[in-house]
């Protein structure tokens, strides 16, 4: 079983899998919407997919509370 860091996506994989562009995704993690499960030295940003979706469901439910 491969473990957690075996298992982040790269923005681009994250977002097809997401079906949401890379950018989008960016902005989101620019912006403090969503944040990465790791930031590389580089300023990459790495995620989990499960972890996203969570966060992507709550982002969404704060958005129909108002």
């Amino acid at each position: 079983m491969p473990d957690r860091a075996e298992r982040l996506l790269s923005t681009g994989e994250a977002a097809r899998a997401l079906g949401i562009s890379r950018r989008t995704l960016a902005h989101y993690a620019r912006t403090g919407q969503l944040e990465p499960t790791l930031v590389l030295p580089s300023g990459y940003y790495k995620w989990d997919l499960e972890d996203i979706r969570r966060q992507l469901r709550e982002l969404r439910e704060r958005g129909s509370d108002t």
